[in-house]
């Protein structure tokens, strides 16, 4: 399946460099392993896209639910929040 979303500069370029190979999303759509994400760059400034787009193979999909987030105290999360650890 091929999925396009939109991605603002500051992501978009991360990723083009190589530096972020991950991405973090509201999980309000459907997305599996090998699935192709089209990230579309998109300015905020004008509402439009760029024209500039990335295509990337899905490998991994984790979801984060509320059964999830239970297993940590409210207290913990305000105070260290969550990060997203990739891999190489």
């Amino acid at each position: 399946m091929i999925i396009e979303k939109k991605i603002l500069t500051e992501y978009f370029e991360l990723i083009l460099k190589g530096e972020k190979s991950y991405d973090w999303r509201l999980a309000d759509f459907d997305v599996n392993s090998g699935d192709t994400l089209v990230l579309k760059e998109w300015n905020p400034e004008i509402n439009s896209y760029t024209g500039r787009e990335i295509k990337k193979i899905v490998g991994y999909v984790g979801k984060v639910t509320k059964e999830y987030l239970d297993t940590f105290s409210k207290e913990d999360i305000e105070k260290y929040g969550f990060q997203i650890i990739s891999f190489k």
